[in-house]
């Protein structure tokens, strides 16, 4: 990756740029500094493929939801696991039943800490026997392998990749432009994923993302990403679309965002991420955190992640405190903002377990002000991966 600095500050810390850092300048994207990274949250240059969608962040998610859109994400971090019997020793360190991912599948999975805390929500692909590709969170990424590091027996190995883009194609007419470029690809289902030449490219191919939508993630050399990309953007239905839009879409879906809504003081059971534990898992019980987060299941965790709906049209940001029809603190706001598909302010927080129930009645303190909100069920707009 390349590295610059934060423009017009010369203080700033050096950041990282990935491999389409110069497309998407010259394309008239708002860069902004995220995860150690120089990143598009919106385009505003206008071109030929622009014409399919004017105005920045509602323009590029409303597209994405209609149609079919290109997230840069390249900033993840990407990493081969192998070696004999390593989806066994991976085990001690996730409560996700590794074992039996088969080559061609991955999952969803969580690494967790002693106290079942999470280090980080991740990718996990089975490309071949005792050969397994990560896809990790930017802001996570070293700590991640460093741990993984750390814990795995002598003999197998962790390859973070350096030299990949990766390339998110989301939204409902993606598997229609997938099957122009690489008819095999198209086929994937859910949560499938191989090797595949598409528009004449080796790539990593995932029937997966991060939006709620239909859609597949591309791993891709890096000295064929600037290429690949404007490849794809041939395709008519295809726009770019950045952070801004890649944020609203996933709160819409009530997908977590590492550092907001899910952290190493939060368990699976409090974010509402049970499905990540395996039923053998929770028989062996032989991971990192196994006894505090099967006592969560068990007994109930003093506070869950929920949807809420403010009531009116102000949002409900990050850190906004919450609180219970009898003026006692109930929690707080993780991720809100407003819904371009819903027309209306959305968010998510954590609520004390006795207050957790739909369509409970909530006061939010905005500027020092009580506006009244209500629980509601995730996600805000259903999910339609292919299945």
């Amino acid at each position: 990756m390349v590295q610059n600095a934060l423009p017009d500050d010369p203080t700033a810390p050096t950041l990282l740029s990935t491999p389409l850092d110069a497309w998407h300048r010259a394309h008239g994207a708002r860069m902004v500094a995220f995860a150690g990274y120089m990143l598009p949250v919106h385009y505003d240059y206008p071109s030929p493929w622009r014409e399919r969608c004017r105005g920045g962040i509602i323009a590029e998610h409303l597209h994405c939801r209609e149609h079919v859109a290109l997230f840069d994400v390249s900033h993840m971090g990407q990493a081969r696991l192998s070696g004999v019997g390593v989806a066994a020793a991976f085990e001690r360190l996730t409560p996700a039943d590794v074992q039996s991912l088969k080559p061609g599948r991955q999952r969803y999975a969580l690494l967790t800490n002693e106290a079942g805390g999470i280090i980080d929500d991740f990718m996990i692909g089975c490309l071949g026997a005792d050969d397994f590709m990560l896809v990790v969170n930017a802001s996570r990424k070293e700590t991640d392998f460093s741990h993984i590091g750390a814990e795995l027996p002598r003999g197998l190995k962790l390859g973070p990749v350096e030299d990949r883009a990766l390339i998110a194609l989301q939204g409902p007419m993606a598997a229609t432009v997938m099957a122009r470029l690489a008819p095999e690809a198209a086929q994937l289902p859910f949560m499938g994923l191989g090797e595949f030449s598409v528009a004449g490219t080796p790539c990593i191919v995932s029937r997966s993302g991060y939006t709620g939508e239909d859609g597949f993630e591309i791993s891709v050399h890096a000295d064929q990403a600037d290429a690949f990309a404007r490849r794809l953007l041939a395709e008519p239905e295809l726009v770019f679309a950045g952070l801004g839009a890649r944020d609203s879409l996933r709160l819409e879906a009530g997908l977590c965002l590492y550092g907001n809504d899910i952290d190493e003081v939060t368990t699976p059971v409090e974010a509402g991420l049970e499905f990540a534990i395996a039923k053998r898992r929770r028989v062996e019980a032989d991971f990192l955190g196994a006894q505090p987060i099967l006592d969560h299941l068990h007994y109930g965790a003093p506070r869950r992640r929920v949807g809420i709906r403010p009531d009116g049209r102000a949002p409900a940001r990050e850190g906004t405190e919450i609180v219970a029809a009898d003026g006692t603190d109930a929690g707080d706001i993780t991720s809100g903002g407003f819904s371009p598909s819903l027309n209306m302010p959305i968010a998510m927080g954590y609520l004390r377990r006795d207050l957790a129930a739909l369509d409970t009645r909530l006061d939010l303190l905005v500027r020092g002000k009580r506006l009244p909100a209500r629980v509601a069920s995730l996600p805000f707009v259903p999910h339609r991966y292919a299945r």
